[in-house]
């Protein structure tokens, strides 16, 4: 990854400061404890071999070696335990920023991205950031205090040593560069290749009934598997890049270790050096390069952290679909579209990653307390204009008013709690049946939820379930027919009392007699609420007060019933 996707990753740490600050202390306590305990066990060693002390003369030093161990220990609990707390706290606000990023991107603006990539950055890449700031990040910080400290100590202590030790660390970092270089590369790869394993089959799980349906279900299997060899082969080959790092990290340190012992043995024979000063050298060693390799392993568990950084932070950096404007006039309270018109003044959009304008001059008005039709050809921009109109897109140029407020002045959350968006195809969660209609109004009563159903012309189906309002329905439960699905989302739409509502071409996967029904449902829903109605049926058009057809980005008016049957078919 680059050092700018590097320096990112630092400065995502700001919402942890203070564990990492904590993580910081701990590591200096954890340095000195390593000194003190292996100066401590050097000298009661000694002093038994050597001086032939009586064991009950060492109880007050052999008291605080023990003591130092038991400090040692807890720093490391504490050490660990601060990491990981600053690590959920950075994940946590980086995975509510990623979901209002998307939340806030214009829901068509990017065609060409697949679901699947984007869930694996949200959820795996996410979590693979556990690794960075719990380990890799805290444990730098013993990677640079702990040998400072230990090459301190032994310049007081054996300076000869001291001097041998500190040549080699430069050479255990140097391989460390090299290594995750090569465990870059291959990182990025492997992300890369998880990507679009979980973008693939996310996409075939989706596509599920339509591949049956034309028998393409093995050739699906086939692709899958390709893909996931590739993932497979990208691992093994990032598994090796970290066992031989491991292996060279280990190498160099008994190397080090292995010089660091002739040198004190050459200097005891000579007579230059004590026992004591021997041994603090010798457990010192091994002490000196431990936090360097962890440093070395933690780089390797966080290499997925760096690789799915990048694609963290191009969603972060994308600009935002809707903004609210610095002026006052969202202080004045949020308009109401029962009451005001909703108006397209010259609005015009255009997608980033398309050429030409697909809505172009728009001029409309959504009548207050009416329903409007709209009609059109597909890919005509009537779904895009049911964007604007829900505020989950701004226009490229012109205005949305509702009443002489431009919706651009409102805070997004402020207009969504007046509208409510009845698409093509309901979401349908596995939940129960009541937990779905109250989606967008947890807090409705059973009394509400009741009669939402009951309007929305659910009636029939729960009489017919065991367990009622409280039955299970969506995936690994009982599963509902497309006019079933339809009408619990206008019963959600019922349950939120919208004053604007948005009804998305309900009926377009739906046989003539359910369509029926559950245009029924639509015009109990629409009165009395301003209403924007896409449809492709003629007989549910017709039930709109006025209907517009919508050709070449602007929309003309249809006179009567005939024309509407006629502008539909067109």
């Amino acid at each position: 990854m680059s050092a700018p996707s590097d320096r990112r990753l630092f400065a995502e740490s700001r919402a942890a400061r203070a564990q990492l600050a904590l993580a910081a202390a701990l590591g200096l306590g954890m340095a000195l404890a390593v000194v003190a305990q292996a100066s401590l066990l050097a000298h009661v060693i000694a002093s038994a071999a050597v001086r032939h002390v009586d064991l009950a003369a060492l109880e007050l030093s052999l008291a605080v070696l023990a003591a130092v161990i038991l400090a040692r220990a807890l720093l490391s609990g504490a050490f660990e335990t601060s990491g990981r707390l600053a690590a959920t706290r950075v994940m946590s606000e980086l995975r509510a920023r990623l979901a209002q990023q998307l939340l806030y991107r214009a829901p068509l603006s990017r065609a060409g991205d697949r679901t699947g990539e984007l869930a694996a950055a949200a959820v795996q890449g996410v979590d693979a950031l556990e690794s960075f700031f719990a380990g890799y990040l805290p444990q730098l910080v013993l990677g640079a205090a702990v040998p400072i400290a230990v090459l301190v100590w032994l310049l007081v202590v054996d300076p000869i040593a001291a001097g041998v030790l500190a040549v080699t660390v430069p050479l255990l970092i140097v391989f460390m560069v090299l290594a995750g270089k090569g465990a870059k590369a291959r990182a990025n790869s492997r992300w890369r290749a998880l990507a679009l394993l979980s973008a693939h089959f996310l996409d075939v799980v989706r596509g599920l009934p339509t591949l049956r349906a034309y028998r393409r279900e093995v050739a699906q299997a086939q692709t899958i598997e390709t893909v996931s060899e590739r993932y497979r082969v990208e691992t093994m080959g990032t598994l090796r890049i970290a066992f031989l790092s491991a292996l060279v990290l280990e190498l160099c340190a008994m190397i080090g270790t292995a010089l660091a012992a002739a040198t004190v043995g050459v200097q005891l024979d000579d007579g230059y050096l004590s026992l004591q000063a021997g041994l603090t050298v010798l457990l010192l060693a091994p002490e000196l390069y431990a936090p360097l390799r962890a440093v070395g392993q933690q780089f390797h568990a966080s290499a997925d952290a760096t690789a799915a950084a990048e694609r963290i932070f191009a969603v972060l950096d994308e600009p935002a679909a809707i903004q609210r404007r610095p002026t006052d006039a969202g202080r004045l309270g949020t308009p109401d579209p029962a009451v005001e018109p909703v108006r397209f003044e010259a609005v015009s959009f255009a997608y980033p990653d398309r050429s030409g304008l697909v809505l172009d001059g728009l001029d409309l008005e959504l009548a207050s307390g009416e329903m409007t039709g709209l009609v059109g050809a597909s890919g005509s921009g009537k779904s895009t204009l049911a964007a604007l109109a829900l505020r989950l897109a701004d226009p490229t140029a012109g205005r949305v008013l509702c009443g002489d407020v431009d919706v651009r002045d409102l805070g997004a959350e402020d207009w969504w709690g007046r509208v409510a968006w009845v698409p093509q195809r309901a979401q349908i969660f596995t939940r129960t049946i009541a937990e779905n209609v109250a989606l967008f109004d947890p807090g409705a009563s059973p009394g509400q939820i009741a009669e939402a159903t009951s309007l929305a012309g659910l009636d029939e189906l729960i009489a017919g379930l065991p367990d009622g309002l409280e039955t299970r329905i969506g995936e690994g439960a009982r599963r509902l027919s497309a006019g079933q699905a339809q009408r619990v989302a206008l019963a959600r739409a019922f349950v939120r009392d919208p004053s604007l509502l948005v009804l998305d071409e309900p009926t377009a996967h739906l046989d003539s007699r359910t369509a029926a029904s559950v245009g029924a449902a639509i015009a109990r829903l629409a009165r009395g609420r301003t209403t924007l109605l896409i449809a492709h049926d003629p007989q549910l058009a017709a039930r709109a007060d006025r209907v517009y057809r919508l050709e070449g980005g602007r929309a003309r008016p249809v006179s009567d019933g005939s024309d509407v049957a006629l502008a539909v078919a067109a």
